[in-house]
């Protein structure tokens, strides 16, 4: 079977890509169709994947091109971590003492997402690691309910405008009953890679025509491919040292780059 192809978002992603400056990557472009297909079926979305593997510009890419589409209604996205905060402040509390209710963070944005007289589409992203500590509240919204259920005994329906997402580096501590709700699409750290992000600083430095020289795009190329490619250095980076935290190629790509603006 052929893969369906969706025109009018693919025009619009190119068009966003090359204003924004950035490398169309296939591997990339492919996992914002299929966070676009997931949605047409899926109403709780969880975007898996290491830092710096594009997932934040996934969803902003989306979000943009649907809204370019002649006829679609805005689309907009509320961005939390909802792990700054503890449980009370995320759902609200009840104080039992005096029986007053405290709104939380999360409960307020939902009534205001929610809300039946809104013209535009709202997507909630939830950018931070999943727990059960928290996720498992939000198992009423993911399934077929579509509910959220409050400590004040108060049941918040899903519109039919809204989006639950979930931005995270990965699913261990969340429970299977979450993960069975909702869609997941996977970002492997190889979808995208360092190498684009060479580029656009190549790109972006070759404009600045007034403290930029027009042949650093050459210089650094050159040094990526000698010093980084053929000798594979970030492949023997981390066989042969011990970072106190994980940390993904791009990452080492994006302080060799700091470096460089600073020798450049």
């Amino acid at each position: 079977m052929p893969n369906k192809t969706h025109d009018a978002i693919e025009k619009n992603i190119k068009k966003l890509v090359a204003e924004q400056n950035l490398q169309m990557i296939p591997q990339w472009k492919l996992k914002i169709i299929q966070l676009y297909e997931t949605s047409l079926v899926r109403h709780g979305i969880m975007v898996v994947g290491s830092a710096g593997c594009g997932k934040t510009t996934i969803f902003n890419m989306l979000l943009k091109a649907l809204t370019m589409i002649p006829g679609n209604p805005k689309y907009t996205n509320v961005t939390i971590n909802p792990k700054a905060v503890t449980d009370a402040q995320l759902y609200g509390e009840l104080i039992k003492s005096s029986g007053e209710w405290i709104p939380g963070v999360l409960s307020e944005i939902w009534k205001r997402v929610n809300n039946r007289q809104n013209k535009y589409t709202t997507w909630i992203i939830c950018d931070g690691p999943v727990d059960a500590i928290w996720i498992e509240s939000m198992n009423t919204v993911l399934d077929d309910n579509k509910m959220l259920t409050l400590a004040n005994a108060e049941r918040i329906p899903m519109s039919d405008t809204t989006k639950l997402t979930f931005e995270v580096e990965n699913l261990n501590n969340a429970s299977p009953a979450t993960v069975s709700r909702a869609g997941i699409i996977f970002v492997s750290p190889e979808d995208l890679s360092w190498r684009p992000l060479i580029d656009t600083w190549c790109d972006d430095r070759e404009k600045d025509k007034l403290y930029a020289n027009p042949e650093e795009r050459n210089w650094v190329r050159e040094f990526t491919v000698k010093y980084i490619e053929k000798t594979k250095l970030f492949r023997e980076v981390k066989m042969k040292y011990t970072y106190m935290m994980a940390t993904p190629e791009v990452v080492r790509a994006t302080q060799l780059l700091n470096l460089l603006s600073a020798v450049l």
